[in-house]
Order: structure tokens, then C-alpha cells, then sequence
């Protein structure tokens, strides 16, 4: 009993710190690591919905570790523009390819997210081979993060937040507050998993198909920001006790219609790269039993490693990318769990079909 309310309030404590969260935003990710799970084939299904609550509430660690761990902000994007011309084609798949054309400190520097999560999809297989349940559940839910990161295409570019064309705030608008508005009504019928035997190249499809979206994310913006009234552009909505200045839902409807499905078609492109590389893994650790893991509890320690890593996440410690900070006009993220339609559909029960 102890352990089950001290988590609850672990959680609770993970929901309100991360109102501040980025990238997909703290809504978005837990429901890509959600639907990915009942996408599953029934050998891994049961164990990953036994522990389907662990998967959704800790998709958003890895935002939370990189205001204070050295190295984890990299591995959450790529700055492929930074390479110059036709990059996404000339660009090296292979690191140690990359690492010989333009040195590992500039591949850190400019972001090296498909790299880290092909090396999570192996990281997923070992955890997997020695059916080692605590790190099969972490390492699970970080590489669900990154794969999410991945697919968002203002996570390509130097102009992340739209610093550099006249639009920033833009980073929040389009990877939280429509999520948040729209999420609901999208279809996120994928399909069942699938075995993808190169799955460092399964990665930079998801890379390259976000940055080919990137130049609809800002010029649809751009042309709607020059028509649109400047007093009907943001509104006030209460955020707990708080009221926070965010984009109208009149403005975001109609960013939403210009954009047509590319929201939903990104986060339908998470949630089966997560589904099929979790899946992939799997298959390459020789399927092992993942019945014999489901008496598996938090343990004392487990409850302390995720308190130390709420402070690191208060502390802020490291300098990050500005569209990191929160800003009144960047929408937060629902903290609160959702319902809804699900990958491979739900039934009232919880059952995948």
C-alpha cells in the first residue's frame, strides 16, 4: 500500500512539474507511448499493458532529464539544415560515417536523434535478452520519447521555435496546443506492429519525413499571422489555479485547417515507429517469455531514482535550447491523463484489437 501511494504521488508530482514540458508537450508523448502499446502482438501485449501506466506517465522523463544531465538535449533533435544543401540525402547514415565527415562535437552540437534511437532499439534488445523488467520498462519509454521527437519537424531545423523567421512561439503551437485541441478526433488505426530489419534507417525516414513538412509548419503560420487580427491571435485559459496567455482556438482551428492532416499524420508516424521497433526488438532478443516478468513491482529504489530525477528536472542545471523555457505565449500541455480513441482501437475493457 505504501508503494502504490507513494507512486501516486509520484505521479501527481510528474504531472505538474512537466505543465512546462516541450517538444510533442507531456500530453502528446504519453499518448504516443500509450497507443504504441496496443499495437503489440498478443506474446507482448500482456506484459506491456500490465505495465501500461509505467510506459504513458514516464514517456516525458527524458525532458525532464535534460535541463540537468550533460548530453541529453542533443539527443532529442537534429539540425539537419545546419548541413547545408539536400543534407537530408547527403548526410551519412552510419555515425562512425558521419562522426569521420564532420567530427562527433559537431554532430552533438547540431543534434544526433536518429543515431540515439537506433542505439535505444539495441539498448531495448539487450534489456530484452537479459529479462532485465526494470530497464526494458525505462529504456521502452525513453525510446519512445526520441522516436516522437524524431517524427516533429520543427526538431529538424535551426529555426526550432521560429526565432529566425518572425514566428517564435511557434514550437509550442504546433507540438502542444494542437495536439491538446485535436488529438481526440484523429485516427490512430496503424495497424499492428511490424519487424523492420534496418532500423537506423527506419529512424531517418522519420527524420526525413518531418523536415519535409518543416516548410508548411512556417510558411501556413506566416501567411495566417499576416492576416489575422493581433487582438483575436491569443487568448487566457486556466491552467490549474493559474491563467495563461495561449494561442486562440480561433486562430489554432484555422492554423489546423491549413496544416490539413500533418499533426495527425506525425503522430500516427510515432506511434508505429514505437510499436514496431519496441517489437523488433523483441524478435532480435529471440522473443523471450514476457510472462514471466509480470509480478514485477516498483521497489523502494525505483521510487527514490525517479524522486532524484524530479530534482534534477527542478534544478535546471544546464543550459538548453530557448524553446525549452515556457514562455506565456507557448502553450503547456495538459497534465492530466486522457482518454480516447486507441492504436489498433480499445475496447471498453482496455483490450486491444
Amino acid at each position: 500500500m505504501y508503494l502504490k501511494v507513494k507512486f501516486g504521488f509520484l505521479v501527481l508530482l510528474m504531472s505538474i512539474l512537466a505543465e512546462s514540458a516541450f517538444a510533442w508537450g507531456f500530453f502528446a508523448h504519453q499518448r504516443i507511448n500509450r497507443l504504441a502499446v496496443f499495437c503489440l502482438p498478443e506474446p507482448m501485449s500482456t506484459f506491456f499493458k500490465r505495465n501500461i501506466v509505467y510506459i504513458t506517465e514516464n514517456a516525458v522523463n527524458p525532458d525532464m532529464r535534460r535541463n540537468a544531465v550533460k548530453g541529453e538535449a542533443a539527443k532529442h533533435y537534429i539540425d539537419i539544415d545546419v548541413y547545408g544543401d539536400s543534407a537530408l540525402w547527403k548526410m551519412p547514415r552510419r555515425w562512425t560515417d558521419a562522426v569521420a565527415k564532420y567530427s562527433e562535437d559537431t554532430l552533438q552540437a547540431y543534434g544526433i536523434v536518429p543515431w540515439e534511437v537506433n542505439r535505444m532499439k539495441y539498448s531495448l534488445q539487450k534489456a530484452f535478452e537479459k529479462h532485465d523488467t526494470k530497464a526494458i520498462l525505462r529504456i521502452a519509454s525513453d525510446m519512445g520519447h526520441y522516436i516522437a521527437d524524431s517524427n516533429v519537424p520543427l526538431h529538424t531545423t535551426q529555426n526550432y521555435n521560429g526565432q529566425m523567421s518572425g514566428q517564435k512561439g511557434i514550437h509550442g503551437f504546433w507540438e502542444s496546443r494542437l495536439p491538446e485541441l485535436y488529438s481526440d478526433k484523429y485516427d490512430y488505426f496503424v495497424g499492428a506492429a511490424e519487424y523492420e530489419n534496418r532500423s537506423l534507417e527506419r529512424s531517418w525516414k522519420g527524420v526525413t519525413e518531418a523536415h519535409l513538412a518543416l516548410d508548411s509548419v512556417l510558411r501556413f503560420e506566416k501567411e495566417l499571422n499576416a492576416r489575422w487580427p493581433e487582438d483575436k491571435k491569443y487568448s487566457f485559459e486556466q491552467r490549474g489555479n493559474t491563467s495563461v496567455q495561449v494561442y486562440s482556438r480561433e486562430y489554432a482551428a484555422a492554423y489546423h485547417r491549413m496544416l490539413g492532416r500533418q499533426v495527425e499524420n506525425r503522430m500516427r508516424a510515432s506511434v508505429k515507429e514505437v510499436a514496431d521497433l519496441w517489437y523488433t526488438a523483441w524478435v532480435d532478443a529471440g522473443q523471450p517469455d514476457l510472462n514471466q516478468l509480470l509480478d514485477y513491482k516498483l521497489s523502494e529504489e525505483d521510487i527514490k531514482e525517479m524522486e532524484e530525477e524530479q530534482k534534477l528536472w527542478q534544478q535546471k542545471t544546464l543550459q538548453v535550447r530557448p524553446e525549452e523555457t515556457s514562455s506565456l505565449r507557448e502553450f503547456d500541455a495538459e497534465s492530466s491523463c486522457f482518454s480516447g480513441s486507441l492504436c489498433c482501437r480499445e475496447d471498453e475493457d482496455g483490450h486491444g484489437h
